[in-house]
């Protein structure tokens, strides 16, 4: 399935409009789950309820003003930036919490990308306030790879702290199922999580991919990669894998030699994007993702894409690596749309309607 949203100048002021003013929106859709009692390691088993109806959430509903939302509490906004919800731990770590908004059975769990940690993209407000009105919870968590924790930590132990989270939320929330949202790397994660085949994966019951680009494609147009890759390959022989590189590596953040080869050399654990892959390359790094329902939602202006990359070309090449993920082509978006929240929002609120589980079905059977 293919979708295009074009650019709209209104829709981005609407949008920058929408996440700054308070006040309620019209009348959501009707919600899609009924509430559990009981965790999935019950045993109970429920019938799973036939997917939702394929509607375009309108703009009103999608980009609702801050401060509205389903229930006494609120809504998940409270002003510009502010969030209302549970900050909670999942798991042993420090920097292993989550804030999730709204008390739902079922949740999007949004994963960040480099540097990223809570509140990462502007689109969040406006989609927590979306989901709100479908009685889903946005979860936005923390790992050992946020903020600067990307150059020491790696997809495994992303995929690890994922499992962990998802764990948590079915035996403490109860939950009927997530859907995972990626940001810029946090694609990667999801790929890589996805392939682990985690008992909990699959309570996973689809999966959004935004700005899924070639880390190392990006890196490539800088004039110190070639250098700095031929001495990660010389440290990750020498066993010294897990020692820090130079400064100049990475000016945001200390980084081990394995994360800057995983994310900048040919075929490292984190190239799974790239234009120059072929085919059958992408498919045997892409191709189990054709067992979730999957969007990828790309920016046609993405800043991180080389301009000597087909964009086009490339999002149908990955779509078809996924079994023919559903495309998002979102023309004049930059990397975390930021210029374009609103079709942001109706992207994502309405993959999750049609994809999300509305009931849900044993998934230990």
């Amino acid at each position: 399935m293919s979708l295009s949203l074009p650019s709209s100048s209104a829709a981005a002021a609407a949008a920058a409009a929408a996440a700054s003013t308070s006040g309620s929106s019209s009348s959501p859709a009707a919600a899609s789950s009924s509430s559990a009692t009981t965790s999935w390691f019950s045993g109970i088993v429920r019938g799973r309820g036939e997917k939702s109806g394929t509607s375009k959430l309108s703009k009103s509903a999608s980009m609702a003003g801050t401060g509205s939302g389903s229930g006494d509490y609120g809504g998940p906004i409270k002003g510009k930036n502010q969030f209302r919800g549970v900050l909670f731990k999942y798991g042993p770590k420090a920097i292993q919490v989550a804030f999730k908004t709204g008390e739902y059975k079922q949740q999007v769990i949004f994963i960040g990308g480099l540097t990223d940690g809570l509140l990462a993209t502007d689109y969040l407000e406006p989609l927590a306030i979306a989901l709100d009105k479908e009685k889903w919870s946005l979860v936005q968590l923390l790992m050992s790879s946020s903020y600067t924790g990307f150059g020491t930590s790696s997809l495994k132990q992303d995929a690890q702290e994922i499992d962990q989270l998802i764990s948590y939320l079915i035996n403490k929330e109860n939950s009927e199922g997530v859907v995972l949202l990626g940001h810029s790397t946090g694609c990667q994660d999801i790929v890589y999580y996805m392939g682990t085949n985690a008992a909990c994966s699959r309570a996973v019951r689809a999966a959004i991919l935004q700005a899924p680009v070639s880390d190392r494609e990006y890196k490539a147009t800088l004039p110190e990669t070639a250098t700095m890759i031929d001495l990660a390959a010389n440290m990750i022989n020498e066993g010294r894998a897990e020692e820090i590189m130079p400064r100049e590596a990475d000016p945001c953040a200390p980084i081990s030699a394995y994360r800057y080869h995983s994310l900048c050399a040919y075929m490292g654990d984190d190239d799974m994007f790239s234009s120059d892959l072929s085919d059958d390359q992408l498919k045997t790094r892409l191709g189990h993702m054709a067992n979730t329902p999957c969007q990828v939602i790309f920016s046609m202006g993405d800043e991180y894409v080389p301009d000597y990359v087909d964009k086009k070309a490339l999002v149908n090449r990955l779509s078809r690596a996924m079994g023919g993920a559903e495309k998002v082509e979102i023309e004049h978006g930059n990397h975390s749309l930021s210029n374009r929240v609103h079709e942001a929002v109706q992207a994502i609120i309405g993959f999750v309607k049609r994809e999300g589980p509305s009931g849900w079905d044993d998934p230990w059977s």
